[in-house]
């Protein structure tokens, strides 16, 4: 049991790297909402997991919501933050 916790939380923390490293501010400056799904999509299945009888169908709930969470979230935070303005030099 504990083995396999530890296999989901290792799982869903190289998700995690992965997924957040394609929002970098980069290619999009107001990145709130695509680290807000993601970040909220890995703790809502931890905790989906965790509830109740440990099943993958709690965990895959728990993703959902956690992800509509955190992107609701993400989206009110780039929605309340200014555009960024060009610096100069090469666009």
């Amino acid at each position: 049991m504990k083995n396999k916790f530890l296999h989901l939380l290792a799982v869903s923390s190289i998700g995690l790297l992965v997924f957040s490293g394609c929002t970098g501010s980069e290619v999009a400056p107001n990145n709130a909402t695509q680290t807000g799904a993601v970040t909220g999509a890995l703790a809502g299945s931890v905790i989906g997991y965790n509830t109740g009888s440990h099943s993958g169908r709690n965990a895959v709930i728990g993703g959902l919501l956690g992800a509509a969470v955190g992107g609701g979230i993400g989206n009110a935070v780039d929605n309340n933050n200014q555009s960024q303005q060009p610096s100069g030099g090469w666009q």
